[in-house]
């Protein structure tokens, strides 16, 4: 039987391409979410938060902020390479008002060759895709905490943390907002009163200490 060459050649490259792009890491949960825009688009000028499980299991985010209109972009177990991947899909389009960032803590969980300098060198990746397309729009960036059960990568989330800070200081219009000490104890280790029982994410008694430390930036 003969077959056209051409046209079995451009099927077999496009199913291959549509293979790849379903198979990369949380392509499911941007499917989700585009979903969810198409049954409700969110109005522009929102507040977005965007990130990792942090973000993603604060399923009530806006009953903590109840005067801010808040869109949650939390997707769970990314890293900064994720949020650079789906940028035009869960930053970009819902044209903010102010951007909220929790993520990189993943990135050092990833791979004990992430190094802070890593961290930093991808989110400056991010800030800059971020700023060609809105250059004005106001960035906050929540640090990484200190989760019990990656506390033997402290050394890295603390370096990573202090260069995002210092990288922070330099661009107009950011604000580098600190969770670190206050989820420590006296005795400088964190506090497990403030995480589920998988040490890693946070229950309400978390979330209460991220509100007080995040509202006071947030726009009107």
């Amino acid at each position: 039987m003969l077959t056209n060459k051409p046209v079995v050649v451009f099927l077999f490259s496009f199913l291959f391409c549509c293979t790849q792009i379903i198979g990369q890491p949380f392509y499911a949960d941007v499917q989700a979410f585009k979903k969810q825009d198409s049954a409700a688009m969110p109005p522009p000028n929102q507040i977005l938060f965007v990130g990792s499980s942090s973000f993603t299991n604060w399923k009530d985010v806006q009953n903590y902020f109840p005067s801010y209109p808040i869109i949650n972009r939390g997707f769970g177990g990314s890293s900064l390479t994720d949020v650079i991947r789906y940028a035009d899909d869960v930053i970009l389009r819902y044209q903010p008002k102010q951007i909220v960032i929790y993520c990189g803590e993943n990135d050092i969980a990833g791979a004990d060759s992430v190094t802070g300098k890593m961290v930093v060198e991808r989110f400056k990746t991010l800030f800059q895709i971020i700023r060609q397309r809105l250059p004005q729009v106001p960035i906050l960036y929540v640090s990484m905490k200190p989760s019990p059960s990656r506390w033997h990568m402290k050394e890295r989330v603390i370096d990573g943390n202090k260069r995002i800070e210092k990288f922070l200081k330099k661009q107009k219009h950011t604000k580098f907002v600190s969770v670190w000490k206050v989820m420590l104890g006296a005795d400088g280790q964190p506090r497990k009163d403030l995480f589920v029982a998988d040490m890693l994410h946070m229950n309400a008694l978390g979330y209460a200490i991220w509100k007080e430390k995040i509202e006071k930036h947030l726009m009107k």
